[in-house]
């Protein structure tokens, strides 16, 4: 059974920083992308970023490149998303996602975590 635990989530100043985590079991961890979306009220899903498991090629969404960074930990199957500079825009809940083929549509991803909500205020 796959399972994506996030953590990390909450509410920090504009300015600020968090870090995000999800715990990964139940994957063949080198054969999957793992990614971060995140949802706002009232909008579409969206990507934010994405890491491959084995290569560790990383890809940003242009909204976010320059303030956050994905990694991995391979031995503890974890993945982080550090968040610098957070933005009001960037409030929302934010998910770990896994799939077998890269790309930035929420379609292309077989699991996701609950999730973990992020708000950033003025």
């Amino acid at each position: 059974q796959v399972r994506l635990v996030e953590s990390g989530g909450g509410l920090v100043q504009a300015g600020g920083s968090l870090r995000l985590s999800c715990a990964a079991s139940g994957l063949s961890f080198s054969r999957y992308i793992m990614a971060w979306f995140r949802q706002a009220p009232g909008k579409e899903r969206e990507f934010v970023a994405s890491i491959d498991w084995s290569t560790s090629y990383t890809y940003y969404a242009d909204s976010v490149k320059g303030r956050f960074t994905i990694s991995r930990d391979n031995a503890r199957h974890m993945i982080f998303l550090q968040m610098n500079s957070l933005k009001p825009e960037d409030t929302a809940v934010y998910y770990c996602v896994a799939g077998r083929s890269s790309g930035t549509n929420y379609r292309e991803y077989d699991y996701w975590g609950q999730g973990t909500q992020v708000t950033v205020s003025l």
